[in-house]
């Protein structure tokens, strides 16, 4: 009889360690199941990640079509009852660096907003540059008010000898080699403003081409 207790004892023990043994593998194939999924799902989450990261940078090449300079960004307080209100103006100079440049003049109560508006005019007023080997055609001087500027075209290598403003406007608009003068007031609106006076001073070759009958290479050379 003791026998046969002790036999059955060892069939239970074993019987109850199959049992503990197909559980434990049970769980541990469901544990590695579920690492399985959460691996491949954060995978796929960097996969996404990459590719939304693609796409904003398509976006930003794409909104960055045009090269943006803030010249000059101003702050006014006004005193009110409750204190002092701000408020914030700014003058950007945008361009494609292919011969067009614009600028713009915008004011608001927060400085984003401010150029933002000053950006979207300067879209709006983009006027062409001629740009030849990387200067200008010829020499010109533009006036604002009491500014004054005068552009010289420069050779290979001499760089952008311009201010603030000029400089800006140039690197806007392509070109390389340009020399320049401020004479009269510095304001910096007023600098821009005579800067542009300059451009639009500057006789295009294409149209003095087709008014004089002769090809570009004849006046270019």
């Amino acid at each position: 009889m003791q026998k046969d207790k002790t036999e059955d004892k060892m069939e239970e023990k074993t019987e109850s360690g199959i049992d503990s043994n197909i559980d434990g593998k049970d769980s541990a194939d469901n544990e590695t199941a579920e690492a399985a999924v959460s691996e491949g799902s954060r995978h796929e989450g960097r996969g996404e990640g990459r590719r939304g990261r693609g796409r904003d940078r398509d976006r930003e090449f794409v909104e960055k079509e045009f090269v943006e300079k803030l010249v000059k960004l101003n702050r006014t307080a006004k005193v009110v009852k409750g204190g002092r209100r701000f408020s914030f103006s700014a003058l950007t100079v945008i361009g494609d660096r292919k011969g067009k440049v614009g600028y713009g003049f915008g004011k608001a109560n927060d400085v984003s907003e401010a150029i933002r508006k000053s950006i979207d005019k300067a879209k709006r007023n983009m006027i062409n540059l001629p740009v030849k080997n990387g200067t200008i055609p010829h020499e010109v001087t533009g006036n604002f008010k009491a500014s004054r500027v005068l552009l010289k075209p420069a050779c290979s290598g001499t760089g952008i000898i311009a201010g603030g403003p000029v400089r800006a406007i140039m690197e806007a608009g392509g070109v390389t080699d340009v020399l320049s003068k401020s004479i009269g007031a510095s304001s910096q609106y007023n600098v821009v403003k005579a800067t542009f006076d300059c451009i639009k001073k500057m006789m295009d070759a294409r149209a003095i081409s087709r008014n004089r009958g002769k090809s570009l290479n004849d006046l270019w050379g």
